[in-house]
Parts: C-alpha cells; sequence; structure tokens
C-alpha cells in the first residue's frame, strides 16, 4: 500500500485536495489494519518473533513515506523527518542486528509514539489550509477550522517527535542492557 500512498500524497505536488484525501484514507486504512492485526494477534496468542521484528518495520514504511512526503510538500520542515528517520532506522537495524538472541518488543512509550506520529500525520494529510503553502488549494476547511486543525495536528507532531527521542532512548538502554546480559551470559 506504501507505494500508493506516496503517489497520492505527491500527485500535483501534494496540491489536489481529492489526491490528499485519498492518501489519507490509504494511511489511514494502513494504521488502523496494523492496529487490528497487532489486537487480533495478542488477543488469540499469535505472537511471533516474526511479528514483533515485522510489524514496527512495517510501521516505519508507512509512516517513514508520510513524513517524506510532507516534507517534499511542504507541510513537515525535513529536520523533523530526518531527526525521526534517523531513530526509526537506527531502532530497527539494532532490533535486526540482536534479533537471532533476543527479541525487544516494542515499549509502551514506543505505542505512545506510534499513536501520536499516526494522529498527526493523519491530520497532516488531510488538504487543510495553512499559509501560503498551498495556494489557497484547499479549501475543505476554509478559515479558522482548517488552520486550528492544521496547528493541532503540528502540536500532535511535536508530540510525537518528543515520544519519538524517549522511546528512542528507552530502546538504546535497554539494549545496552541485553548486551551486558549477554556479555556475561
Amino acid at each position: 500500500m506504501v507505494p500508493f500512498f506516496a503517489w497520492a500524497l505527491l500527485h500535483d505536488g501534494g496540491d489536489n485536495a481529492t489526491w490528499r484525501w485519498v492518501a489519507f484514507a490509504l494511511f489511514a486504512v494502513a494504521m488502523i489494519t496494523d492496529k487490528i492485526d497487532g489486537d487480533l494477534a495478542r488477543k488469540h496468542n499469535l505472537i511471533t518473533d516474526f511479528g514483533k521484528i515485522a510489524d514496527p518495520i512495517a510501521d516505519k514504511a508507512v509512516t517513514g513515506m508520510a513524513f517524506i512526503g510532507l516534507s517534499i510538500v511542504g507541510d513537515v520542515w525535513w529536520w523533523v523527518t530526518a531527526l525521526v528517520l534517523l531513530r526509526e532506522w537506527s531502532v530497527t537495524l539494532l532490533r535486526l542486528s540482536v534479533a537471532k538472541d533476543v527479541v525487544i518488543a516494542a515499549a509502551q512509550s514506543g505505542k505512545v509514539k506510534t499513536a501520536l506520529q499516526a494522529l498527526a500525520l493523519a491530520g497532516l494529510l488531510w488538504p487543510l489550509p495553512h499559509g501560503e503553502a498551498h495556494g489557497g488549494a484547499f479549501d475543505f476547511w476554509p478559515g479558522p477550522t482548517g488552520e486550528w486543525l492544521f496547528y493541532l495536528s503540528q502540536v500532535l507532531l511535536a508530540g510525537a517527535v518528543a515520544m519519538t527521542l524517549w522511546s528512542g532512548y528507552e530502546f538504546y538502554r535497554e539494549w545496552w542492557r541485553q548486551r551486558r546480559l549477554a556479555a556475561h551470559a
């Protein structure tokens, strides 16, 4: 779904309201089905080592494309995208590097981070008016309501960035702990 999402988001440089709604719908379906999949796996005790690794990679593919695409169209600063992707990719690589010895499951802070990212990115995918970024191309929620929703999404994004850094710290701390335990075993 990620390539279709990317194409919809970047269609007409991100200035086509219809395609932004399509991108939002694809993003929402990807995130909702990911949540349902995780809930079903936990409910029926179908949690596997593969799922503990594959699920975060799938999350990172769709959210990573959203960050990159929204930076390309000018709705998210590139430094935010770079910071988030650096954390996401480094955690994924470290998770894979120790996968044969130990599986480090996502902590609660990582789940909060994912939820905040999903909400912020979903809001930023909507064709909301904000400044001159899209030259008035978006008029679905004209005026103060659209501006308010856009800036609410930016506040959620700030929270997501903070949780991205915190959950990254927690992951590295656990990774170092696991390495020390493995060295003494």
